[in-house]
């Protein structure tokens, strides 16, 4: 049985972030691939929500209701609530993943 993905306002702000800096920086059709793959990467959560890890980030503070899968150097945090999953960050995986949830959670 499927899951239901949905994407967190603030997700879905982090993809458009990531599209715009390659397009930017690089080129629209890079930019246009880019999305395409971590939209498939994140749809693909509907089939197999458990194949992802806790970030080590959340377990040395405990917090254990999250899971992370990747995308080249992406990151996708997302929490799964009985059949569905809700996509709550698409980060660069060299940025500091605490830093990030502590500036979130103080907006």
């Amino acid at each position: 049985m499927k899951y239901e993905v949905f994407l967190t306002e603030d997700a879905q702000e982090d993809i458009f972030g990531i599209y715009n800096y390659v397009a930017l920086n690089d080129s629209i059709d890079k930019a246009d691939s880019l999305f395409e793959k971590l939209q498939e990467t994140c749809l693909s959560l509907e089939n197999y929500p458990d194949r992802g890890h806790l970030p080590p980030e959340l377990e040395r503070i405990n917090v254990r209701e999250y899971s992370e899968i990747h995308f080249k150097p992406y990151r996708i945090i997302y929490q799964i609530r009985n059949r569905q999953v809700f996509i709550h960050c698409v980060l660069e995986g060299r940025r500091n993943l605490q830093d990030i949830l502590q500036e979130r959670i103080l907006r």
